[in-house]
């Protein structure tokens, strides 16, 4: 495959914006939080006397444990001077943890409304930005300038992927630029939604997170790198007294503004004229902090643009029209600043002209005196509610009506699909669950097109139209979520809606649906050019700020006593601030290394196999491995390979020769139940596993079914191919120099069975690759492979055919079934190898 089209390229060619040449750095003393610590050099632990004071505090603050909990604990009788703690309670040791440096506390602010009084909880948004530039574990990654990369040194293939590759913040530094040389731009991410603190009473509460785009995606990914900052609780009130739905709305739009007004206002003038902020390592910027993007589901989307429901918040289509594949002019930015500008005349008029315009007579958006800041533009794509939770699960809802495929054969096929490691079981189908997740969603999207392919509509119906649509949808989620694109896999991008609107209609014609005006549906044209404006979706997610909520919301709600929770939740987190940034700056001191480990963005991890210490079974016969593995040509195939790896330049025929006449010292071998595959980079972690076990009884005596996973094994220049893994084994010690003459082999290998090699093209009515097993004179094709030669493991769809054989079952279904399609949307690595007839190599 071309550069155009394979955007993780390891070697990038960067063109770097005017801008970095009039950047300056002052270099003062070296200033790290350290010296705001006890000057005592020979307490590393100050303000705390030992490591065991700090540990106890540091688990007492991180485990969520109750003030009576850890007071229960203090209380024991010499449990204090075992440890030898200075604090006598949770009050004492509160005081030592305020005595820390974090970031900046929180302040209450009273805000008059409507006839009530409403607090807002919120932090100086400076001093936060402050912070997260001043980290010393952000030092290294921090990136201060726009940059253009591209995979070609004649720099015609252009890659996006980071924040700073977007065109946005390259725009946004030419224009300060302009003003004055010299500029920083500091892209502030901003995020909100109200989330549920309690099951049945009622009780939430309203976020709002900070990061910067100066700090790395991957970075920014990791919570537990701290760089996502909690700047303000606002009012979570319904404001039920207010009588009218629209006058309620109007009001709760009104306070949403007025409240973040009140925490980005400082911002205003540091956005044009620039402060001065330092990192870690001395080095002094003119930093502009300026709102990049706002991260929210629609009805925040809707609520931070003072848009009406029902309209998109980006540009100006009509209402009737969102179901359609047309592109319209993007919101207006001047004309909306002016429109809201008439919020301090008349009311009457004002309210006319924002009806007319689509908009909510908001008095004063909080974005309106932003510097260089677009608020529509800044609404960025959400994967998890306008795809998982939104398209895909319309088109779920959509396939399994009784007018299309119906539940029952779909349900029914979902117990019949071959496990895997990137699989989820639905053992009793998909229409049976209740209040899916988004990650259930995706799971479900993982194995949809492979439950449909070979299904009859009612009526004699082709479904071809259906499949179109089902494919293009998916692969519209596979290529949003890459973490890097080019213009080519843009194009893919929308190629892909294009495919899905132009087949959409046979929902129409089933009589599921009578239009597709939906925002959701219509939200996905604006995906190429947000990326190409702000960097790959992962820079947005709304994903992470759902997790947010659990650290920031619901965990602090739980520390507190329930009542007037908002000043305890405040306090606790700042504690739990301080806790985790002594904690970091420990760790530096203690392994004297520099502010931060080396963070690599670009893709250049590698994946091992990787398998258990100790063999799952000893001394397993070859008697054994023909009746329990199936491995019928465990020898024969044993001696091809040694044959091929001590005389690998021997003919075909006289290497079969010889192999006949080579004798296996031994009849039995150590076996490996389950192999990784690990990738190695600074995340290390499992990203993959095959399995290749037989059958075995649990602990109350069940039944567990054999698992032979299928794998994809590298075969040198004739390219990959897929193959039944059987067994994983080692040979035994003693035999290897009486076996192996010539070279020195691999310590484990792999007995595999064949399956036919990847076609040319996938089949041209679902582009899936097709492969069935492979046979030499009726008995199947089989050999042995070092380990290292497996790369993957792969997932394969049974060809159902119109009804799935009753006689199938998940667990043996590779044996029963003939012919198979490899599923391209197993992960997102896997769709970038075989979806849309890319090369498998």
């Amino acid at each position: 495959m071309s550069h155009a089209c394979r955007p993780e390229t390891s070697e990038r060619y960067q063109e770097q914006s005017d801008a970095a040449c009039h950047m300056h750095w002052l270099q003062p003393p070296i200033l790290t939080r350290c010296t705001r610590f006890d000057s005592d050099t020979t307490c590393t632990w100050a303000p705390f006397q030992s490591e065991m004071e700090w540990e106890i505090a540091r688990w007492a603050k991180l485990r969520n444990l109750t003030y009576s909990a850890v007071n229960d604990l203090l209380s024991i009788d010499g449990v204090r001077e075992a440890l030898g703690l200075s604090y006598r309670n949770v009050t004492q040791l509160d005081a030592l943890i305020d005595t820390l440096p974090g970031h900046p506390p929180f302040k209450c602010e009273t805000l008059s409304l409507y006839g009530q009084e409403f607090s807002l909880h919120y932090r100086d948004i400076v001093s936060c930005i402050r912070g997260l530039i001043g980290n010393p574990d952000f030092a290294d990654h921090l990136v201060f300038s726009p940059e253009r990369h591209y995979v070609d040194a004649e720099k015609t293939v252009r890659v996006i992927d980071e924040m700073h590759t977007g065109d946005w913040w390259w725009s946004v530094q030419a224009s300060l630029e302009r003003q004055r040389p010299g500029a920083t731009v500091i892209p502030l991410i901003l995020s909100s939604d109200k989330t549920q603190l309690t099951l049945f009473r009622g009780k939430t509460a309203y976020p709002v997170y900070l990061t910067i785009g100066n700090i790395p995606k991957g970075i920014r990914r990791r919570l537990s790198r701290n760089s996502q900052i909690l700047i303000g609780y606002l009012p979570s009130t319904r404001l039920e007294h207010i009588p009218g739905k629209t006058a309620r709305r109007r009001a709760l739009a009104n306070l949403f503004h007025s409240c973040i007004h009140r925490i980005l206002a400082v911002i205003g003038p540091y956005g044009e004229t620039g402060i001065t902020m330092a990192t870690s390592d001395g080095s002094r910027y003119r930093c502009h902090p300026i709102l990049a993007t706002f991260i929210g589901d629609y009805p925040e989307q809707a609520l931070v643009t003072c848009t009406l429901y029902g309209r998109c918040p980006k540009c100006l289509v009509p209402p009737d029209q969102l179901g359609t594949f047309a592109r319209y002019p993007n919101r207006n930015y001047a004309i909306a600043h002016d429109l809201f500008s008439l919020g301090s005349g008349d009311r009457k008029i004002f309210h006319a002209r924002c009806r007319m315009a689509g908009f909510r007579p908001v008095i004063h958006p909080f974005w309106k005196n932003l510097p260089y800041s677009n608020i529509f533009l800044s609404i960025t794509p959400d994967i998890l509610h306008q795809l998982s939770q939104g398209v895909l699960k319309h088109i779920i809802t959509w396939i399994t009506d009784r007018k299309a495929f119906g539940p029952i054969e779909i349900n029914t096929r979902c117990q019949y699909l071959p496990p895997n490691h990137h699989i989820r079981a639905f053992p009793k189908g998909l229409t049976v669950l209740s209040r899916v997740s988004g990650q259930e969603h995706r799971d479900m999207c993982r194995i949809l097109l492979g439950l449909i392919v070979d299904l009859p509509l009612p009526g004699g119906r082709s479904p071809q139209r259906l499949i179109n649509a089902v494919r293009a949808m998916l692969d519209f989620l596979y290529l949003a979520q890459y973490n890097s694109h080019t213009m080519a896999t843009l194009q893919l991008l929308d190629h892909a809606l294009r495919r899905f609107h132009e087949n959409k209609g046979i929902f129409v014609d089933l009589g599921i649906r009578s239009n597709f005006n939906m925002p959701k549906i219509h939200s996905l044209l604006h995906y190429s050019s947000s990326i190409t404006l702000f960097g790959t979706t992962d820079n947005y997610n709304t994903e992470q700020s759902e997790r947010l909520h659990i650290d920031f919301a619901k965990d602090a709600y739980r520390a507190t006593n329930k009542k007037n929770e908002l000043p305890q939740m405040t306090k606790w987190l700042e504690r739990r601030e301080k806790i985790q940034s002594y904690h970091a700056f420990i760790q530096r001191q203690r392994l004297g290394v520099g502010p931060s480990a080396p963070y690599l963005t670009q893709n250049t991890s590698t994946r091992e196999v990787e398998i258990a210490r100790h063999p799952s079974a000893r001394r397993v016969s070859f008697r054994d491995l023909v009746d329990k593995y199936g491995a019928i040509d465990f020898s024969d195939s044993l001696a091809d390979f040694v044959i091929h790896h001590d005389f690998p330049a021997l003919s075909t025929t006289a290497a079969q020769r010889r192999a006949n006449n080579t004798l296996i010292p031994f009849n039995s071998v150590s076996v490996f139940h389950k192999i990784w595959i690990v990738e190695k980079t600074q995340d290390s972690g499992t990203v993959d596993a095959a399995f290749a076990r037989p059958e075995k009884q649990d602990e109350k005596g069940n039944t567990i079914p054999a698992r032979f996973d299928m794998v994809l094994v590298s075969r040198g220049s004739d390219g990959p191919r897929v193959a039944q893994l059987r067994v994983v084994f080692q040979i035994p010690t003693d035999a290897i120099s009486e076996l192996f003459t010539q070279s020195v082999p691999p310590t484990h290998f792999a007995y595999v069975e064949w399956f036919s090699p990847f076609p040319p093209e996938p089949e041209p009515n679902h582009l899936m690759y097709r492969v069935s097993r492979s046979y030499r004179a009726n008995r199947r094709l089989a050999a042995v492979v070092p380990i290292t030669a497996i790369k993957r493991s792969i997932h394969l769809f049974p060809q159902f055919g119109p009804t799935v054989p009753r006689h199938w079952h998940a667990s043996t279904v590779l044996e029963q079934c003939r012919t198979f399609y490899v599923n391209p949307f197993s992960d997102e690595d896997m769709y970038k190898a075989l979806s849309l007839g890319m090369d498998t190599g």
